[in-house]
């Protein structure tokens, strides 16, 4: 249970400030938002094969850096396609949750959205509320880290596996911002 409390707190810690974008609006948001997925997922295999490469207890050690390494490439993604769409001053701690963590832990995150029609409404959340997402993700995570140790004790297949899995990740990442940002819709702060 700790393991999870402590998974929710990174992932709490990880979605409350949005990182600075590094890009600025584009007159052609979808071609620029499609060249930063695919940079950030080829970013994201490369720093979760390579840190998948230790074998064994070594390899166990590399796991919680990995998936963090992984979560910054992936927040700054996000960061990015808001920016890149004029958005920026949409994105909050509920957004950039539902962005990194829709494709995964989709029951954790049904509170902080409703789609109605072609918009997706991301609904106001108090901190009670992205604490309790937080960890019931965290839950989640824990589960998947738990399932890596076993790609530390074959490590070059593991770390293939890895990256692979990192690289599909950061591309659903990318495609939930694009989700979000691209099409006009209602975007609930608490102000």
């Amino acid at each position: 249970m700790k393991a999870e409390t402590g998974m929710g707190e990174r992932v709490l810690a990880l979605v409350s400030q949005p990182p600075e974008p590094g890009c600025v609006p584009s007159a052609r948001p979808a071609d620029a938002a499609a060249r930063a997925i695919d940079a950030a997922a080829t970013k994201a295999a490369l720093a979760a094969g390579t840190l998948a490469l230790p074998p064994g207890p070594l390899g166990w050690a590399t796991i919680a850096p990995e998936m963090l390494a992984v979560w910054h490439i992936q927040r700054q993604l996000v960061a990015d396609i808001a920016a890149l769409y004029g958005r920026s001053a949409d994105l909050g701690p509920a957004q950039m949750l539902w962005c990194l963590f829709r494709h995964t832990a989709a029951q954790a995150l049904r509170d902080l959205s409703v789609r109605v029609g072609e918009r997706v409404i991301v609904r106001p959340a108090a901190q009670a509320l992205l604490q309790r997402v937080a960890g019931a993700v965290g839950l989640h995570l824990g589960q998947q880290a738990a399932s890596r140790m076993l790609s530390r004790w074959v490590p070059v297949v593991g770390a293939a596996g890895v990256g692979a899995y990192a690289w599909w990740d950061t591309r659903q990442v990318g495609r939930a911002a694009l989700l979000l940002f691209e099409r006009e819709q209602v975007i609930d702060n608490p102000v």
